[in-house]
């Protein structure tokens, strides 16, 4: 590395340790009045007490990173897969965020959980010099130097999985050095696309691997374990059904206002709101004007008279799917849409609001014609429109179908390399 090249890292270097003082400062004062904030610091407290006292550093790690309760999800069906394969492997998952923490910290399928210490230069040395790990997988977008400089220095293979890179990144700016350094510490880099992998292919000499999405593994899986609900067989009755995963306010009115001017079609309708509460669940029924029942109502006698069901509990959405016909997410009109790929497993075109443009699952899905978008009323209405045509949606259906084909085995790729990864690391501390 060139002197003005290496002039360049130190200075960032020092910058970074700055701002990562200056993020546990305003995490300190935050957390007198934020809840997150405060969970984020009492989860780390005594935290290597915590380690040195739970691990098991006989057995062979791996440990897992996470940044919250998204990268989870993607690395997911990854752990699961190490537990079935890889037994004798214990799993320690860390999360950066209390939103990933505080909802997984009781996950099964781990056998160690706890937040991950502050990025500094004796945290990482600490935290890697008690864990000892075999292997370290990093999920999406989680990058932290003293952590992966760390694991370099002791020649712990570091992959890096379900990434997706793209040009507005800081690895691609001119003030990107240290995160293009950060790149040349992983051994492998699995990516979701071609797009990253020629992207990545500019700066970073290891292996690239394009292996798709292994969130589509899971939805698979749980779609063919779907659950039976009798009732709302029954309730479908042959009718094509539209499900409404995970509504909010904003999707409701304007779904909600199709249905109320659409009583004679021969559609019925899912309403799967994202918040059950009482007010919520009674504002809905209120604004419709077709008969309603909510499932905890539904039985032998009533399925029938009623064109929209309205789920009252959780657990159910993505098995629901499988009684549907079209389905739409909510969130569009919101922060982000919610989880399309679940009503995708059963090959139904989805529907959703303008804000998608974060989940490249979403966008493919626009450009295959499997995915529409919709801004108003009338979007709605004219989607539906197209949809009702047997071919249009047919080669909706279809767009969703090849799109799942493609991208399914994501987990087995990774799945090899880490078994590989394991063996190795097991004959060496044989020698």
């Amino acid at each position: 590395m060139a002197k003005s090249q290496k002039l360049i890292v130190s200075t960032m270097i020092l910058l970074y340790n700055i701002a990562i003082r200056l993020y546990q400062f305003s995490i300190f004062l935050f957390s007198f009045f934020y809840e997150k904030a405060k969970l984020w610091r009492s989860g780390r407290k005594d935290i290597f007490k915590k380690i040195k006292q739970e691990i098991d550093v006989s057995k062979k790690t791996i440990w897992i990173h996470c940044s919250s309760l998204g990268e989870f999800e993607q690395g997911r069906p990854i752990i699961e897969q190490i537990k079935k394969d890889l037994p004798d492997v214990q799993i320690l998952l860390t999360f950066f965020s209390p939103s990933g923490f505080e909802i997984r910290k009781n996950y099964q399928q781990a056998d160690y959980i706890f937040y991950l210490p502050l990025d500094t230069k004796k945290n990482a040395q600490q935290f890697i010099q008690l864990l000892q790990p075999q292997l370290v997988v990093f999920v999406k977008y989680e990058f932290w130097y003293h952590y992966l400089n760390e694991l370099k220095i002791k020649q712990i293979p570091i992959i890096l999985v379900s990434a997706v890179f793209r040009e507005q990144q800081v690895f691609f700016k001119w003030h990107g050095s240290l995160f293009r350094k950060m790149l040349s510490f992983f051994e492998v880099i699995f990516v979701q696309d071609e797009n990253s992998k020629n992207l990545l292919t500019r700066h970073f000499q290891g292996k690239i691997i394009v292996a798709g999405d292994t969130r589509i593994d899971r939805v698979l899986a749980i779609a063919k374990k779907k659950k039976a609900f009798p009732l709302v067989n029954k309730f479908a009755d042959g009718s094509k059904v539209l499900v409404i995963g995970s509504s909010w306010p904003p999707d409701e009115d304007i779904l909600l206002k199709y249905i109320n001017q659409n009583k004679d079609s021969n559609w019925k309708y899912i309403v799967a709101p994202h918040e059950i509460d009482t007010a919520h669940l009674e504002q809905i029924e209120k604004k419709l004007s077709i008969a309603s029942i909510r499932f905890s109502q539904l039985n032998q006698s009533n399925y029938k008279e009623n064109k929209v069901l309205i789920i009252d509990n959780i657990g159910m959405l993505s098995s629901l799917y499988q009684y549907g016909k079209l389905a739409y997410i909510g969130g569009g009109f919101g922060a982000g849409i919610h989880n399309i790929l679940e009503p995708m497993a059963f090959h139904l075109p989805v529907i959703f609001g303008p804000k998608y443009q974060k989940f490249e699952e979403a966008n493919k899905q626009i450009a295959s014609g499997g995915g529409f978008c919709i801004h108003n009323f009338n979007d709605f209405q004219k989607t539906m429109q197209l949809l009702n045509n047997k071919n249009a949606y047919e080669k909706s259906s279809q767009a969703v179908q090849t799109y799942l084909e493609d991208e399914q085995g994501a987990t087995d790729q990774i799945m090899k390399l880490i078994t590989k990864i394991i063996e190795q690391e097991a004959k060496r501390s044989d020698r």
